[in-house]
């Protein structure tokens, strides 16, 4: 595990943190934040920042709840109206991080978590220097991570499972970027240390 801590004084007093997760499709970082998010130690210290998206509703997954499922046309008005913080597209669908939870929660000093891409956690970064904290998660190899990608896509085609693994090989070689790079071989392991990063980053912060 990698760590940084230039820059931690410059954080602002009294104002919550943002911590942002990424690293490739097939990482574990969706399980590994719903149960980060379960723990008892975090769970009334730290929210889940839930994003729009504009693809499809995958079985098991509930609106308002794992995103707020929306259309095109109601995503490009909410980016007009200024209701979006940041945004990206993946495989032809829209995501994007509602603009009013993240920055209403900071300055209620409450800690926010968000789930986004190389570009959104750059994005966030340099909006919220101060009060950022990124975190990247690293599968255990290229093997492993593609043998995962093509369990979870095995109803796609050959294409898209290829944009993924190009995808996946770009934002591996960014994660030097990031403020923490955590490798999840192991997911009660990879739990413990990335639940111990967030209570030292709140406990400093304090």
């Amino acid at each position: 595990m990698r760590t940084k801590t230039e820059g931690r004084e410059q954080r602002t007093e009294n104002r919550g943190l943002i911590f942002v997760v990424s690293g490739p499709s097939g990482s574990g970082k969706t399980t590994l934040l719903e149960k980060l998010l379960r723990d008892t130690a975090l769970k009334k210290r730290l929210v889940k920042s839930i994003s729009f998206t504009t693809r499809p509703k995958r079985s098991g997954e509930r609106n308002k709840k794992d995103y707020f499922f929306i259309t095109t046309r109601q995503f490009k008005d909410k980016l007009k109206a200024k209701k979006i913080l940041e945004w990206t597209k993946y495989l032809g669908y829209y995501y994007a991080t509602p603009k009013d939870f993240p920055e209403s929660q900071i300055k209620k000093a409450r800690h926010i978590i968000l789930c986004l891409d190389f570009k959104g956690a750059l994005k966030i970064k340099r909006l919220y220097p101060k009060n950022t904290v990124t975190l990247f998660i690293k599968p255990p190899s290229l093997a492993v991570l593609r043998e995962r990608i093509e369990r979870r896509c095995s109803k796609t085609n050959t294409h898209e499972i290829q944009q993924r693994l190009k995808v996946a090989r770009e934002e591996l070689v960014a994660s030097h970027n990031y403020d923490y790079c955590l490798l999840n071989k192991n997911l009660p392991q990879a739990v413990k240390e990335l639940k111990g990063i967030i209570l030292r980053e709140i406990y400093f912060k304090s």
